[in-house]
């Protein structure tokens, strides 16, 4: 009966040990979609555990959920497991950690409630400020003015998506930058960066002791942009992504010294344009590989006594 606890154990040892591994890592910057993918399958290791780790221990304390687990399983099978020597604790143990499954998806679901509440009252904000004219039909145009004394332009998802601009940002975008701007604004729309948003809230809201939710969250907000960014810079440019960000930032004074709410902004467009060179796709190819081993591990850990007892 020692699998769910080295579940546990495992999934402890990864929480600690891989964001700080990830944090050392230099090529994060350089490929932002990579490390999108291995910092989700870390996150999926961690909830594969404490996932098995449930199971199992729910099947040692109740005998109807241990039918359920390994009826169609051969009696070895069972027997390699333990699960009869189990004491209290494993009840404990099923419990907590079915409570804070419940929790993680009640915090997805209000994530998710607020999400399109905030999307709704745009909506609205949007039909009172650019209403259709009297005979005007809606249409399916993407880019919506608004008149505005201050830059400003964000992508309204949903089933007609938009990107709404203001008019001091039309006179601050010159040429190319617009359609840079929609290039960056529909990468993270096709990457459906919103989930990955909701999902990583839901986790650091739920459990904000846990510093691998809070660092999942924050990474999350930062390399999103980052990659979206990559998306517009290879159709546009570099350079005109870079001043697409700045004519739209620099009355916000997020290149002073002083600390701002955007201040990750100074540091996309310095990496627009001084480019990181990319990592070789071979070795690229191997950490998109790596990465997907990791989440396989819990399951091999929980299935070893079961193999053994097969031979």
């Amino acid at each position: 009966m020692m699998v769910p606890v080295a579940l546990l154990l495992l999934g402890a040892v990864t929480a600690v040990v891989a964001p700080r591994l990830l944090a050392r890592a230099d090529w994060r910057d350089r490929e932002p979609v990579v490390a999108l993918w291995v910092w989700q399958c870390v996150v999926a290791a961690v909830l594969l555990c404490c996932a098995l780790s449930m199971t199992l221990s729910a099947a040692a304390a109740w005998a109807a959920v241990r039918g359920h687990v390994f009826g169609t399983a051969p009696r070895a099978v069972a027997d390699a497991y333990a699960l009869g020597t189990a004491g209290p604790w494993a009840a404990a143990i099923a419990v907590t950690l079915a409570c804070g499954g419940l929790r993680s998806l009640a915090m997805l679901v209000r994530e998710v409630a607020r999400a399109r509440a905030r999307r709704h009252l745009r909506r609205s904000e949007l039909l009172v400020r650019a209403p259709l004219l009297p005979g005007e039909e809606p249409t399916s145009d993407r880019l919506v003015v608004l008149e505005g004394e201050r830059p400003d332009a964000w992508w309204l998802p949903g089933t007609a998506p938009r990107l709404v601009v203001t008019t001091a940002a039309l006179r601050r975008l010159k040429g190319r930058q617009l359609d840079a701007l929609l290039a960056h604004e529909q990468g993270h729309d096709r990457a459906r960066h919103d989930w990955l948003l909701h999902c990583s809230a839901a986790l650091a809201g739920g459990f904000p002791q846990v510093p691998v939710f809070a660092a999942f969250r924050d990474e999350m907000h930062r390399l999103i942009e980052l990659a979206a960014d990559d998306t517009a810079s290879r159709r546009f440019g570099r350079l005109t992504t870079a001043l697409a960000l700045v004519e739209l930032n620099e009355d916000r004074g997020v290149f002073g010294p002083s600390p701002t709410p955007h201040a990750h902004v100074p540091q996309r467009v310095h990496r627009l344009l001084t480019p990181p060179d990319r990592l070789p796709a071979l070795h690229r190819l191997r950490l998109t590989a790596v990465a997907a081993l990791v989440p396989a591990i819990p399951v091999l850990v929980a299935l070893v006594p079961g193999l053994r007892a097969l031979g």
